[in-house]
């Protein structure tokens, strides 16, 4: 958490008086607004020439299980719920590790380059860190505790490369309407390994079931179509996006397609400082194949057990210094809470996230 408060601290470093007193008519200096929401990837695009770097820190936490739109308690799952293993040896017939807590934090550090006015080539480079809570249960049937423990992880994860492709004329200052065409890396593990409890009360170190995985191990095409305009102090965009995996890794196996749609509104009551409003909906379907070293009597081990359909709120908050040490830096922040979530289950549920992240274009 250290990361969150160091670019709070610079966000509102923006909110000082310097920051108000420079260019009183905001032609000159950068608006807040002319970015879309930080949690918005790839929305614009520069002018030839021009360079910027970013960096974002972002945290989800996952807390409890669901099925479908069902909450499910751990002792549900591992009493009804059937394990797709067994029939393998030492494999019960109901699951017995049941996941209650996921947090994660991806550090993420990019750079964009204006090829001409109408085409960006971008690149971003990614640091996760996972932890994983279990309950396990004793033996093959029953209610009773074996114990309890965590998996950790951290490391890179998958990168992403390509261009920014501008399909307006570019002429009206904070509209732009952009195509993307990336590709996503493969650059994170997945052959991650920790320390587990069995419900038989060994403690070997296997290949941690997928959502432990620091990366997908597959080539991913990433299209979207990103829009936005502002007139006086409203703002307002809209993205649609997917990722569409290029094939099976060398383990096997596949995630799903991702699509995504996101439409948000932005006030800018001074040019150094907009607030947003951001819905999303996402989609992304069940893993295909399965990873042979990943077998356990855990949900997350089940390729199955993946994707669904989920809706998001999202407030944020943009700024743009116009003067003093740190002008034409901007920073921003972003909290989301889910409104729906059916999932493709038993999952563990996504409960909030929250990104904060720096630009600076020179």
């Amino acid at each position: 958490m250290k990361h969150l408060f160091l670019l709070t601290g610079a966000a509102l470093a923006a909110l000082s008086p310097f920051s108000a007193q420079a260019h009183e008519d905001g032609s000159d200096g950068p608006h807040a607004s002319e970015h879309a929401p930080i949690g918005v990837m790839a929305d614009h695009r520069h002018k030839k020439g021009e360079w910027m770097l970013s960096y974002r820190y972002k945290h989800m936490d996952m807390d409890g299980n669901r099925d479908g739109t069902d909450s499910l308690s751990p002792t549900e799952i591992a009493t009804t719920v059937p394990n797709r293993f067994f029939g393998t040896p030492m494999q019960p017939p109901t699951l017995r590790v049941v996941p209650t807590n996921m947090p994660m934090d991806m550090y993420m550090v990019g750079g964009m380059y204006g090829l001409s006015d109408r085409v960006t080539l971008m690149a971003m480079g990614s640091y996760l860190t996972k932890e994983m809570d279990h309950i396990t249960f004793m033996g093959g049937i029953g209610e009773t505790v074996r114990g309890e423990f965590t998996t950790k992880v951290d490391g890179f994860g998958d990168s992403t490369v390509g261009a920014i492709i501008g399909l307006d004329d570019g002429m009206k200052r904070g509209r732009q309407i952009n195509a993307n065409l990336l590709l996503t890396l493969p650059t994170g593990s997945n052959e991650q390994t920790d320390e587990i409890l069995t419900p038989m009360g060994d403690t070997p170190s296997p290949r941690l079931p997928y959502p432990m995985q620091l990366g997908t191990g597959t080539i991913d095409f990433k299209p979207g179509v990103t829009w936005f305009d502002k007139a006086g102090k409203i703002g307002w965009g809209a993205q649609a996006s997917a990722r569409i995996p290029l094939g099976k890794n060398n383990e096997g196996y596949r995630f799903g397609n991702r699509a995504e749609g996101t439409a948000w509104l932005s006030y800018e009551p001074a040019y150094w400082v907009s607030f947003s409003g951001r819905l999303k909906a996402t989609t992304q379907g069940r893993m295909r194949g399965i990873d042979p070293a990943i077998v356990a009597p855990v949900q997350t081990a089940d390729p199955d057990n993946a994707g669904g359909d989920e809706i998001w709120a999202l407030a944020g908050m943009n700024f743009a210094v116009q003067s003093g040490a740190l002008s034409g830096h901007r920073f921003a922040l972003e909290f989301g809470l889910p409104l729906h979530r059916d999932l493709n289950g038993p999952q563990l549920e996504t409960d909030s996230v929250f990104t904060a992240g720096w630009q600076k274009a020179f």
